[in-house]
């Protein structure tokens, strides 16, 4: 006779004798085989979104970020540097390898439901003396044997396990996901502060350049008597003050270029922004579109989902671990002192068999554990809950920055103009006499403070953008794939 399992679990047999405990068998089997589950059944957790953002935004742009949200900013530089980041950045290459750490692990979770197969064989040449005699024998021993074994999952223990390592694996897609978009979003931001410090930089540059232009012009005054000492040295501590700003710059902008390069997996001496400006970036529109859309369009949401089903799973299979497990054997092949004649009928060997085992005393660690995966669930639902209305106080955070910082970047180049203007009357009046150096210098030191303060206005806007973009997921969502 030879038996073996189906992959469903069940025992199948050939033509032999022995009908009837194996059809006893076979009917424990497929009743068996229906399985139960005792954990609670999943329930997705109801958070309300508004009905609309407080504040509203860009109507005429498209409703949701693309996914090259970045491609809006019309920077060549900025393209190259966000895909050499997702090919070489070491946050996203981890979070790779966790992607791929979770789905073996899924596929270890999967093993137990279906049948385990495995071969053997084992050939045997022994010399043994006969019983009552001082002659020996000596003989073969020939027998290759296939067995498989299953546990039945009556109680769903295993499809519970099963279902939270499917779930931890989509949890850590999402994350992975997560990673990206905020390495991607970190990218534009700290390659646009690069540029804002390399334009105050060169205002702080050009302003020296007057500055000293004006103190060359107050010197040769002095010598002519029509300036006093005073004058110039007002203005030798302009020169001193604009000057002194200059190195504080070049140390930022050079610590932003190493934590660019960082970002982009590349060493420090490889980056080397030398083109482009604030001006020089477009100011893309983003639409919010409505607050009930963005949970399917957050993959930090998303992953704390995910999370909770797989500690509701987990609850199914801590409590079913209290109940007795059920495991079914069955070993088939042949066994012959002969090679010649191994694999004939009369040959053949077989054996099945079924345990059953009951936990009954374990110190409490199954309780334990019962209860432990009980309480990290409400801890996920609580995580669930922060993370939903925390991607609702993002995009508010962003579209309220946003739209308050153009209009800062409006009415700062509004005020850099009229100190351009005041300046430029300032200088004319100056060497008209009609008004003292003083005058000239609160004009200058306004001229210089307005305009590194619209650079930096620029940065804060452009930040904002990309905060957006980012609250708003970045042009990810959970229909497509991750």
């Amino acid at each position: 006779m030879r038996a073996w399992l189906s992959p469903g679990g069940r025992i199948c047999r050939g033509r032999s004798a022995g009908r009837r405990p194996l059809a006893g068998l076979l009917c424990c089997g497929a009743l068996l085989a229906s399985a139960c589950s005792l954990g609670p059944r999943y329930h997705k957790p109801d958070v309300p979104a508004p009905d609309h953002w407080v504040t509203a935004s860009d109507p005429a742009a498209p409703e949701w970020p693309s996914a090259d949200w970045w491609r809006g900013f019309h920077s060549a530089e900025l393209d190259a540097l966000i895909a050499q980041a997702q090919s070489a950045n070491d946050d996203l290459k981890a979070a790779i390898a966790r992607v791929e750490q979770a789905d073996a692990q899924r596929r270890i979770a999967l093993a137990p439901l279906v049948p385990s197969l495995s071969a053997s064989a084992t050939a045997t040449r022994a010399r043994a003396p006969v019983l009552g005699s001082t002659s020996y024998v000596t003989g073969n021993d020939f027998n290759p044997l296939l067995s498989a074994s299953y546990e039945l999952d009556f109680w769903g223990k295993n499809r519970a396990a099963y279902v939270a390592a499917a779930a931890t694996e989509r949890a850590s897609r999402y994350d992975r996901t997560t990673v990206e978009l905020s390495v991607l979003a970190g990218v534009a931001t700290t390659y646009f502060q690069v540029l804002e410090l390399r334009d105050r930089l060169a205002v702080a540059e050009k302003n020296l350049g007057n500055a000293q232009e004006v103190l060359r012009g107050l010197t040769l005054e002095q010598r002519a008597g029509v300036s006093t000492a005073l004058d110039v040295a007002q203005q030798q501590t302009v020169v001193d003050t604009v000057n002194a700003s200059i190195p504080p710059l070049k140390q930022q902008l050079r610590q932003s270029e190493d934590a660019l390069a960082i970002l982009i997996g590349s060493t420090p001496e490889t980056i080397d922004v030398t083109r482009g400006t604030l001006d020089e970036l477009g100011q893309p529109a983003v639409r919010s579109g409505l607050p009930s859309e963005l949970l399917a369009r957050r993959p930090d949401v998303a992953s704390a989902e995910a999370q909770l089903i797989a500690a509701n799973a987990n609850i199914a299979a801590a409590r079913a671990a209290l109940f007795p497990s059920i495991s079914l054997t069955a070993g088939g092949g042949f066994e012959s002192p002969a090679l010649a004649n191994l694999l004939t009928p009369a040959n053949r060997v077989w054996s099945l068999a079924g345990s059953l085992t009951q936990p009954i005393f374990q110190g409490g660690a199954l309780v334990g554990e019962y209860r432990y995966t009980q309480a990290r669930y409400r801890e996920l639902l609580a995580d669930y809950h922060k993370a939903v209305i925390s991607a609702l106080a993002n995009v508010e955070d962003a579209l309220i920055a946003v739209q308050q910082t153009s209009d800062q970047v409006a009415r700062q180049q509004e005020a850099t103009e009229q100190a351009r203007r005041a300046y430029r009357f300032a200088q004319m009046q100056m060497h008209a006499g009609t008004i003292n150096v003083l005058t000239l210098l609160n004009t200058e030191t306004s001229l210089f403070t307005a305009e590194d303060q619209l650079a930096q206005a620029k940065y804060t806007h452009l930040n904002a953008l990309v905060s957006l973009y980012q609250a708003l997921g970045g042009g990810w969502q959970e229909s497509a794939p991750v």
